[in-house]
């Protein structure tokens, strides 16, 4: 070292600094570089002294806090992306010449129920309830029918608001697969205004608010089986029958099949749709693993079911039945994901496959109900057999533990939401009906709504070959 600054010393290059770090560019540079990187360590280090070396607790109050906000708002995030599965789903479950009409709806009913719930809903569903009663503390002791504070958000919750609000737009878009490819745009968009700023956060309030079925009865829904999926899916129902079937759907009373146009659409639609399910039945920060796990079982397990359905009633293996039984396993887990054990997931799913299976062909056979994506049987049946489960393979509460207490108020749920979901959603469709019109003309639906609606083909080279 001495007889290397000695040379350098001789050489003069010390008294020429521009000089030296010309000639001699990697010494300095690896000096200078070390230096940097220690005194950046001990300050590294001071800081974290200083912060997280104190044992009065407050900041690591706020790290736990915004750890929780974090997966809360990236479930929300992936609940987000759960809509691109639902258009790309529903798009490949009908036929071409509706395709931009369904992406249309898909992506606007996000965007209107957005601001639905921004102004009404989440005071609706999380507000002060009205008929409550409150200790001192503000808990409640007696529930209420609907909130009534927080409106257009002006008391902040911010975190809570970005994730209940993904959850509504999911029961407004469970809506669109029942009524496509005959429903008017307009009034598509009217719907999804009030069915995430009433219809949806008055049920949420009597489950996940201070509502009566919560405080009084003690009735369970972890993730939405019921105040979701069954909400929707029930409302999708009133819709199907007031817009009535499809034109060419049934001849003589007997059901014809509609093809899909796009089966690549669906299991794309499906996976994505799988994929964001882990975000709607973790975010809520209990057991993140266990809920995982029970999602991913009872999802699978439901399209292994409804694969081998097919192939024993047709004798041909039916991928896009396949999908929809995945998407019955998963909507029976939700709700009662976190009360039962991996075992009891697999049940769930095994018997949400035939279930909704079942659903299908009766809704189509025996009530003649249009349902082009069989929105009605994945979402509203399979919901209401995910309430029940909760009954039978809780741990605590169910029959596995035991015990029978959550039958009766499973049971009262499960009436609560098929009476609220029927009665308001026949209200709607049959108000907006009369006002401006639910069904396109028969003209339009034999064009397509893509051209009548949007003036948009999305197959133009397609059409123009034929």
């Amino acid at each position: 070292m001495f007889a290397a600054t000695k040379s350098l010393l001789g050489n003069g290059v010390l008294s020429h600094g521009v000089a030296a770090v010309r000639e001699y560019p990697f010494s300095l540079r690896r000096t200078l570089l070390a230096l940097a990187v220690g005194l950046l360590a001990v300050g590294l280090l001071a800081s974290y002294n200083a912060v997280f070396a104190q044992d009065d607790g407050p900041t690591t109050e706020w790290l736990n806090g915004y750890s929780d906000n974090i997966v809360t708002v990236v479930a929300a995030a992936l609940v987000f992306f759960m809509q691109a599965g639902f258009a790309f789903l529903g798009a490949g479950l009908i036929r071409s010449k509706n395709t931009t009409n369904y992406l249309t709806k898909s992506f606007m009913d996000f965007a209107i129920a957005s601001l639905g719930f921004w102004a009404f809903g989440f005071a609706f569903m999380l507000g002060t309830s009205v008929g409550a009663t409150y200790d001192a503390d503000g808990n409640a002791i007696s529930g209420g029918f609907i909130g009534a504070s927080n409106f257009f958000l002006t008391e902040g919750n911010h975190v809570d608001w970005i994730f209940q609000m993904v959850f509504a737009a999911t029961a407004a878009t469970i809506v669109a697969g029942a009524m496509a490819e005959r429903t008017k745009l307009q009034t598509y968009l009217a719907y999804s205004f009030i069915v995430s700023a009433l219809i949806y956060p008055v049920y949420g309030h009597w489950v996940w608010g201070d509502g009566f079925l919560n405080i009084n009865l003690g009735a369970l829904d972890y993730a939405g089986s019921g105040v979701v999926h069954a909400v929707g899916g029930f409302v999708a129902l009133t819709g199907a029958v007031v817009v009535g079937p499809r034109m060419g759907k049934f001849v003589n009373g007997v059901a014809q099949e509609l093809p899909a146009h796009s089966t690549p659409f669906v299991v794309a639609g499906t996976f994505i749709l799988f994929f964001g399910w882990f975000g709607f039945n973790i975010g809520w920060g209990d057991d993140i693993g266990l809920n995982a796990v029970n999602t991913l079982l009872s999802g699978a397990t439901g399209a292994v079911v409804a694969m081998y359905i097919t192939l024993i009633v047709k004798g041909k293996a039916d991928i896009l039945m396949a999908c929809n039984g995945a998407l019955a396993g998963l909507v029976g887990i939700t709700a009662p994901v976190n009360f039962v054990d991996p075992w009891a997931a697999v049940v769930i799913g095994a018997i949400a496959a035939p279930v909704m299976y079942g659903s299908v062909m009766l809704m189509e056979r025996v009530f003649k109900i249009d349902d082009p994506v069989g929105a009605i049987s994945v979402h509203g049946v399979t919901g209401l057999w995910g309430l029940l489960a909760i009954a039978i393979f809780a741990k605590d509460g169910g029959l596995v533990g035991g015990s029978a207490t959550l039958f009766v108020p499973q049971i009262v749920s499960i009436v609560a939401v098929v009476v609220w979901s029927l009665v308001t959603g026949f209200a709607l469709f049959y108000l907006l009906k009369f006002s401006m019109g639910v069904r396109v003309s028969e003209e339009e639906e034999r064009q397509g709504l893509d051209i009548s609606e949007h003036g948009i083909q999305t197959y133009p080279e397609s059409a123009a070959t034929s």
